[in-house]
């Protein structure tokens, strides 16, 4: 892209609310405004509003005198990037949504379609703290946890757009079932609300993990055991992940990340002791926020646009 009016449209559809914005092909966002998703309606009426969605930011750039070159939308669940279908998604309702075709054919634009927390770990390896890292995973710990591997820019999707599924690492047999249905997952353990869940079955009384962090912080006993116990498996997850993908860096993002020094400092003693000849990677956390899908998104519709273009 040569010419300084163009722009991408990029829509991030999460389960609560959509982030979109126009974007430029340095990353910079032109401008940006969020809707509610309403999932609850159905897949048809989000649907919808996606389209209605993106065709409104469409007339917003040119009103503006730039040029839409290329529409970028992230969506939750189980993606098939390859051929543009929502294949699955429970916090949305997809199933087999041929999502990249309807919004071309909607907007006249080149699109495309990719899975949110892909698009994020793209953004975070190319703009943000994975930058010029060449080979990067992006860890996001949230409700679930899932990675990428992205490779000087691109991101893995898989042979059936499902890799990255590390929260689905068996780290304790016989552990707390995942909602995967087998016992003993990463995510079962470690993730925000695995620490929530452990923590409320323990001392009787619910807190969220971060409440949890703050007490152990603060040298209560059990939330300190707890927060160990999650480190720890953690730390086992991020050990296989590293025996996998030999990476130079791992960004670590989602709501756990908030924790700071308190989960990045004891991680990383952890993670140190699980590598024998493995090169130990960077450890950092994400530098993107909630903004970092829909700059994901914004990257896929660029690199849609350049393809089409050649």
């Amino acid at each position: 892209m040569t010419s300084g009016d163009e722009v991408v449209v990029a829509l991030d559809v999460g389960g609560t609310a959509m982030k979109c914005a126009l974007v430029r092909p340095d990353g910079t966002t032109v401008y940006a405004e969020r809707h509610a998703t309403e999932a609850a309606r159905g897949p048809e009426p989000v649907v919808g509003t996606i389209l209605d969605v993106a065709e409104g930011l469409v007339g917003r750039a040119r009103a503006a005198g730039l040029t839409p070159v290329a529409c970028g939308i992230a969506v939750p669940g189980v993606v098939d990037e390859a051929r543009g279908v929502a294949v699955w998604s429970a916090n949305v309702g997809f199933r087999d949504v041929p999502l990249r075709e309807l919004a071309r054919r909607r907007l006249g634009l080149p699109t495309a379609l990719g899975h949110d927390v892909r698009a994020g770990g793209l953004a975070e390896a190319r703009l943000g703290a994975g930058r010029d890292g060449g080979h990067v995973l992006f860890v996001a710990i949230g409700t679930g946890i899932a990675a990428v591997h992205v490779v000087d820019g691109s991101a893995a999707a898989g042979a059936h757009g499902a890799a990255g599924e590390i929260g689905h690492i068996l780290v304790r047999p016989g552990g707390p079932r995942c909602g995967c249905g087998r016992p003993g997952c990463l995510e079962a353990v470690a993730s925000a609300s695995a620490i929530g869940r452990r923590y409320a079955e323990l001392a009787g009384a619910p807190a969220t993990a971060a409440e949890v962090a703050d007490r152990a912080a603060a040298g209560e006993p059990l939330a300190d055991r707890v927060w160990r116990e999650a480190v720890e498996a953690l730390a086992d997850g991020l050990a296989t992940g590293q025996a996998l993908f030999d990476v130079a860096t791992i960004v670590l993002g989602g709501g756990l990340a908030q924790a700071g020094a308190q989960l990045f400092d004891p991680l990383r003693v952890a993670l140190r002791e699980r590598l024998t000849f493995h090169r130990e990677p960077r450890l950092v956390a994400a530098a993107l926020g909630d903004e970092a899908g829909c700059l994901g998104a914004a990257l896929l519709a660029l690199d849609t646009f350049e393809k089409e273009s050649r």
